[in-house]
């Protein structure tokens, strides 16, 4: 009986040392979630603010068609005035009109593009829906004179 005892003893011992022990373990490392690849990415500028694109100005058709790429009229073409016909299009895109286009402004249209499509909402295209999505055919142009 004492035997029993005396076991009892070093059993209880053990189990509160035990218990000492794990309460002074680390806890477990916290494994990082896994994106979700169905979510995009996203972007924050903060408060950057891109330069302002250049103008158009009024002029004849010829000067018209040369200057809309020759924005300092030195009569010669950059690449930088080369691209800056193209600034309504990044004009549209830029939601926040910081200049800077995230992904988020960039991908927008695309998104509706999708969203108008998807008739059913379930998130995905049927070859049905997709074709919904094929850009419109341009008018045929009548000719100008009847010769």
């Amino acid at each position: 009986m004492l035997a029993g005892l005396a076991l009892a003893g070093v059993g209880v011992f053990w189990w509160q040392g035990r218990a000492e022990i794990e309460r002074g373990a680390p806890p477990p490392a916290v494994t990082p979630a896994k994106p979700d690849p169905m979510q995009l990415p996203t972007a924050d500028p903060g408060s950057q603010k891109g330069p302002a694109p250049p103008e158009l100005s009024e002029l004849g058709k010829e000067e018209q068609r040369f200057f809309r790429y020759d924005r300092n009229r030195d009569r010669v073409i950059t690449r930088d005035e080369m691209l800056s016909t193209r600034t309504d299009g990044f004009r549209t895109l830029d939601k926040d009109g910081n200049n800077l286009l995230t992904f988020e402004e960039w991908a927008v249209t695309t998104v509706d593009r999708f969203a108008g499509a998807d008739r059913d909402g379930d998130g995905r295209l049927t070859p049905r829906e997709f074709a919904a999505t094929a850009p419109r055919p341009a008018p045929k142009k009548k000719p100008a004179c009847k010769c």
